[in-house]
């Protein structure tokens, strides 16, 4: 709300707006980089019919802020603008004032990178082919 002064109207109040709160959690992530991490105290699983583990979700979690940590800041953005608010690539070139081409390669680029980090797209131990075969 300090900035709203500052809102001239040139694009829509949203993609101004997206664009703030985008501006906001860079800075924060720059902020928690410089802070020591607490970690999570140990506890024990508590078990539920068909759902995972609260460990292996929180886990899970950690690992994707991790990994979302080592991506480049422009990657970074390109990808939480999509894949966790659901903007349309349209929407996110305007926040990010950048064309939607080079948005498509950012959200690629970033899932890419994600995946790796994470481990994905690894074959299973089963499909891996042999010498003996």
């Amino acid at each position: 709300m300090r900035g709203l002064d500052r809102f001239d109207g040139r694009a829509s109040f949203s993609t101004w707006s997206y664009r703030v709160a985008t501006n906001a959690c860079l800075d924060e992530l720059r902020r928690r980089r410089r802070r020591p991490d607490p970690g999570l105290p140990e506890h024990e699983p508590i078990e539920r019919g068909g759902r995972p583990h609260l460990d292996q979700t929180v886990g899970d979690r950690l690992a994707l802020d991790d990994a979302l940590a080592t991506l480049r800041p422009d990657f970074r953005a390109a990808v939480v603008l999509r894949d966790v608010l659901g903007l349309d690539y349209a929407e996110i070139g305007e926040v990010l004032d950048i064309p939607p081409g080079t948005v498509r390669s950012r959200i690629a680029r970033g899932r890419a990178a994600l995946a790796e980090q994470l481990g994905g797209n690894q074959p299973s131990p089963a499909n891996v082919p042999t010498d003996a075969s």
